[in-house]
């Protein structure tokens, strides 16, 4: 079998991504050999060497953006790899219909040691990396290539919260944390804090949905009804300051120690 006949082989079975372990599987060339021809489809455009001898496939319906959605690959990646993942931040956002922004970059968050964020050319991957992985609020969802895993809609919120200052701050987010209100659901929340370790960001999450214009009584129920049975203390909204919290009056005890101001 030949490079080409290995790839278009791929795409009829909607694999837009191979190793070259894999490749070197079915087709007997020398690695020198096998090199020279994946540099040449590489400079065609046909493939993209992502991260350690992992390609991607760019089908002509791609060609013009000269990338793929990052749901057609990341579950194969990470197999590759050999950690868990799951497609977070404003690329979650985004699939729960919670994105004002253009966002051209994708967002992964997976476990220690740190990934190197990817950028080449229109890929733009930004990873994250958590000690505490989530014991639920992960769903699986469909791609045309098979599964991939995404954070739900209420994990996707505390996630962007918890590394706000990573992200360009609140206010570039707040439209996004607006819209993911309306996805979130008791159960969601429930399950979240079952295992969620950072109070801090429970309690801006606390102060966000209270003071959102939404039918959130529920979701408040619940989050008063844990906050009863834990320590807390005062916290700022952006904890990038160097001042310390001071006296709040509001049940989460969060100091809007910034003003609020979307920027759509």
């Amino acid at each position: 079998m030949y490079l080409a006949d290995f790839i278009k082989e791929k795409l009829s079975l909607e694999e837009y991504s191979f190793s070259k372990d894999e490749l070197q599987e079915v087709i007997q060339k020398d690695k020198e050999d096998l090199t020279t021809d994946l540099s040449y489809l590489t400079k065609k455009g046909d493939i993209i060497p992502l991260r350690r001898e992992f390609f991607l496939i760019i089908p002509p319906r791609y060609s013009k953006q000269t990338k793929l959605p990052i749901q057609l690959y990341s579950e194969k990646l990470f197999k590759y790899l050999e950690r868990p993942y799951y497609i977070g931040l404003y690329s979650a956002a985004k699939f729960h219909g919670a994105s004002h922004q253009q966002i051209q970059r994708d967002y992964i968050i997976t476990t220690k040691p740190t990934l190197l964020d990817i950028n080449k050319g229109a890929l733009d991957i930004r990873f994250f990396t958590t000690t505490n992985w989530p014991e639920k609020n992960i769903l699986t969802k469909k791609s045309d290539a098979g599964i991939f895993k995404i954070s739900d809609p209420v994990l996707t919120a505390v996630d962007l919260i918890h590394y706000q200052n990573k992200l360009g701050g609140l206010n570039r987010m707040l439209s996004v944390l607006e819209e993911l209100m309306d996805s979130i659901t008791y159960s969601n929340l429930s399950d979240l804090l079952s295992w969620y370790p950072h109070k801090s960001t429970l309690q801006r999450l606390g102060y966000f949905i209270d003071g959102f214009e939404n039918d959130n009584e529920k979701l408040i129920q619940v989050l008063t009804e844990y906050f009863k049975t834990v320590k807390y203390y005062p916290v700022l909204l952006n904890p990038s300051s160097k001042k310390s919290a001071g006296a709040v009056t509001n049940f989460w005890k969060v100091d809007e120690n910034i003003k609020l101001e979307s920027d759509i």
